[in-house]
């Protein structure tokens, strides 16, 4: 017995290492089209968001049938969906392609995972509970990353530009609003449809401004590959993976698991695309991720003494 309850979980860790590692990865290979080939931010985000997700609705179609468009009889979810689309989909998307753009992926990916503690915080105010000692330190621990990473420790200056701190904080409150606000829709439809469906509203709101048509930058064979990557492994085999690995591990466990994401993203900047990442940025970078791992383990404390 023993030996399969092994066996499910170190499937469920490659599940949920390919789906951080994948993510990561899909933010480096955004910033080689970014920087290297000159494509544009927003025809990436709308080509990521309509491809994918048509693509992950013709697999829930499949399963599902003609359930997938049940969720738009009811005008309470119909709502809920949309605004999910705009405010937690598109926005997520844009304003991490954006950080990308004005940085690095590692910066991005690294600011993006301050959305654990904005998460904290919010469920705090909400429960009007003020948040344990466990929570607080997570939280003075993200604040001291996030100090080493846009300053190098010296107060005085700001290691990074402007742009990438606002768009990298822009993408930890848009990542925020994804995680929060469709809970009651995941509940009732399932991930897939629903981000299936955010990923195709998104992409159909943002092409009024940004056509897909509308491309900008030089078309390649790498070009083509790397946008395959990203829409293929950067968001469906990644959700897909990250969503299975639930069935064999905790939520706690996936989650901190999944935090290999902001780590693989900065060695495969650092390696692939030589950033200049120092001493400081990676203190920053330990620090940030040290904070999902006391959510994690707090939150898991908390489930278990209900």
């Amino acid at each position: 017995m023993g030996s399969k309850s092994n066996v499910l979980k170190i499937r469920g860790l490659i599940l949920v290492l390919t789906a951080a590692i994948s993510w990561g990865g899909s933010g480096a290979v955004a910033q080689y089209l970014f920087k290297h080939q000159g494509i544009s931010t927003e025809w990436l985000t709308v080509m990521r968001l309509l491809l994918a997700g048509i693509l992950m609705l013709f697999f829930g179609y499949k399963r599902e049938k003609q359930r997938i468009w049940e969720i738009w009889k009811d005008k309470r979810d119909r709502l809920e969906l949309v605004l999910y689309g705009i405010l937690g989909m598109l926005a997520v998307q844009y304003t991490y392609f954006k950080a990308i753009y004005h940085g690095n992926a590692a910066t991005a990916t690294v600011l993006q995972y301050l959305a654990p503690i904005l998460v904290t915080g919010y469920l705090a105010i909400r429960s009007k509970q003020f948040p344990t000692v466990k929570k607080l330190f997570a939280m003075s621990l993200a604040v001291l990353g996030t100090f080493f990473l846009i300053t190098k420790g010296n107060i005085h200056t700001l290691s990074i530009s402007g742009g990438v701190l606002f768009w990298g904080l822009s993408s930890a409150f848009a990542l925020t609003i994804y995680t929060i606000q469709p809970q009651k829709l995941l509940t009732k439809w399932g991930s897939s449809l629903i981000v299936g469906w955010g990923m195709v509203i998104g992409g159909i709101i943002f092409s009024f401004a940004y056509p897909p048509w509308r491309f900008e930058g030089q078309w390649s064979y790498s070009t083509s590959i790397a946008f395959l990557f990203i829409t293929l492994f950067g968001t469906i085999i990644a959700s897909y993976c990250y969503l299975q690995s639930l069935k064999y591990l905790s939520p706690s466990e996936a989650s901190l698991l999944a935090c290999v994401e902001p780590l693989s993203a900065v060695v495969l900047s650092v390696v692939w695309l030589h950033i200049n990442f120092g001493l400081a940025e990676w203190i920053g970078t330990l620090c940030i991720m040290s904070t999902i791992f006391i959510l994690s383990i707090s939150n898991e404390k908390e489930s278990q003494d209900r």
